[in-house]
């Protein structure tokens, strides 16, 4: 699995990894969580993180030892001046498909955060978030093809095959992969042997790249259907993260409280996540954080009407 993983990652996500490079990991969750362990015990204990991000990641993070920076995301993605200005000695970032926003990171930043990895000495970790799923253009390479020493490439199969299946690689520079793998013979005596064996073989015989073309022409179409049923039913909101992904970022209009559109909205049949959380105090905005994969055209369209619904009934 390693070795067909370097080749398929080398080949869509342009990045530079032989197997010896690639450590299975359960998950990103773990791949993160280690990689993090391993810089704070090499002394690199200040971790950046984008604001917004993951409010689940958080705790996991902080549980590491590492002390946590928050860094701004704006419509280029990381503010990379600020992650300067930081004192950080690695960052997580989400530059294929920022979690929640959706920003694509521009290519300036991509080159900026490059130049300042290698000027400070600092490691970048990559989680390849939604990278399999992009509707509106090429393909965005990952930044661990431009800087492979200083990069850890995370990703897994759990947005494309199954979350349940827990099956995540980490591409890292060789010290790094080491440390990963010491983790992994100290912490749990094996992986899922049976199931990397079946994703080797899906992936050598092209069957993998033929599920992602078929998920994504689905997944298009249900993001075109819940966009326009969004712009009709929710006129005063505003709909960005489009380009890529299975989740939209929904900026509510001015006087609709966060709060109150998701519990009329649940009240309704329709469950929707806040983005409040995700950001840290004083950058809060309200805004919804709205998956499509599950749904068919139909039922988003619906979905869409109730929400509208309760972006009104919040705002009376």
């Amino acid at each position: 699995m390693r070795a067909e993983l370097a080749g398929y990652l080398g080949r869509v996500r342009a990045a530079l990894a032989d197997a010896g490079q690639v450590v299975i990991m359960n998950g990103v969750a773990l791949g993160l969580s280690s990689a993090v362990r391993a810089l704070v015990a090499a002394g690199r204990g200040t971790l950046a993180v984008e604001d917004p991000t993951s409010d689940r990641q958080l705790p996991m993070l902080e549980a590491t030892g590492a002390r946590i920076v928050r860094i701004p995301v704006d419509g280029d993605g990381l503010d990379v001046a600020a992650l300067a200005r930081s004192g950080a000695s690695a960052v997580l970032v989400t530059p294929a498909h920022q979690y929640p926003t959706g920003v694509v990171l521009a290519p300036g930043r991509r080159a900026a955060l490059v130049d300042w990895a290698r000027a400070a000495d600092a490691v970048i970790i990559e989680d390849d978030y939604d990278a399999e799923f992009r509707y509106d253009g090429d393909p965005v390479g990952c930044l661990q093809g431009v800087a492979p020493e200083r990069t850890v490439l995370l990703g897994s199969v759990s947005k494309a095959l199954a979350p349940g299946m827990r099956l995540g690689w980490a591409v890292a520079p060789p010290w790094v992969a080491a440390e990963l793998r010491e983790h992994r013979e100290l912490s749990d005596l094996g992986g899922p042997v049976l199931d990397q064996h079946a994703f080797a073989r899906f992936l050598a015989d092209g069957a993998y790249d033929r599920h992602l073309r078929a998920m994504r022409r689905r997944y298009r179409s249900r993001r075109d259907a819940l966009v326009a049923a969004l712009r009709e039913h929710v006129p005063d909101a505003v709909v960005r993260g489009i380009s890529a992904g299975v989740h939209l970022y929904l900026e509510l209009p001015s006087g609709a409280s966060e709060k109150a559109v998701i519990d009329v909205a649940a009240a309704s049949g329709v469950r929707v996540s806040g983005a409040t959380e995700m950001w840290s105090e004083g950058q809060k905005h309200p805004a919804l954080v709205l998956g499509y994969a599950a749904l068919n055209e139909a039922r988003l369209d619906e979905a869409a009407r109730i929400l509208g619904d309760a972006v009104a009934r919040a705002r009376e």
